[in-house]
């Protein structure tokens, strides 16, 4: 009986651990370019530092996108490295993952452009609700179809889906703050990135 297609497909784990580092790596460089030198510059340095505080909140939103996908890249290798072997459905899951890697650009320029606008704020957020969304599916999907490391304990994989469900409820109570106010809901986002980057030993946060 010949081998099914659909039964080899999607099994090199190195070869989509390869194509999401470079998805990331061409999203992150991507979200700098809306960054441009001030054209105020050409008339004079006194124009300079004025033209520069312009650029902030700008800039304040490439780092918060710069730390939302430094954060799911972490994530997804996280669990890539208890992957024992992929399969077709793992790997378009995955490729799914990464489709919404590749619109975070987008949404950092909207949000970028329209700052105090809530309905920017809200497709940023549908991204890394949909990136969240996507990459707890695929460790679902892990799970079931046991294609885990055998010694990969328990514990991890109830630990990853909390850790992923948290994350998701901290974005979506900063999304709401954007009825009171879009610059509180930003600041609140990337306290929550924070968090996630650099696990502060306080308060618990760790465990988040």
């Amino acid at each position: 009986m010949g081998t099914n297609y659909n039964d080899i497909a999607g099994k090199n784990v190195e070869r989509l651990a390869a194509l999401s580092d470079g998805i990331f790596a061409v999203a992150m460089t991507l979200l700098v370019l809306d960054l441009h030198a001030p054209v105020a510059a050409l008339q004079g340095n006194h124009h300079l530092l004025p033209a520069l505080a312009g650029l902030l909140p700008k800039f304040a939103v490439y780092v918060m996108s710069f730390l939302t996908l430094g954060i799911f890249w972490v994530g997804q290798q996280t669990q890539l490295n208890f992957i024992e072997q992929s399969n077709r459905e793992l790997a378009w899951l995955h490729l799914l993952f990464l489709f919404f890697v590749t619109l975070m650009p987008f949404s950092t320029q909207l949000i970028g452009a329209f700052i105090a606008e809530r309905a920017a704020l809200l497709v940023y957020w549908l991204n890394i609700l949909l990136l969240g969304a996507a990459l707890l599916a695929a460790w679902r999907y892990t799970v079931f179809a046991k294609l885990t490391k055998p010694d990969m304990p328990q514990a991890m994989a109830q630990g990853v889906e909390r850790r992923i469900l948290i994350a998701q409820a901290l974005y979506a109570s900063g999304a709401a703050l954007c009825l009171v106010n879009t610059y509180c809901s930003l600041g609140f986002i990337v306290l929550v990135q924070l968090n996630y980057a650099i696990a502060p030993r306080i308060f618990g946060l760790r465990r988040l």
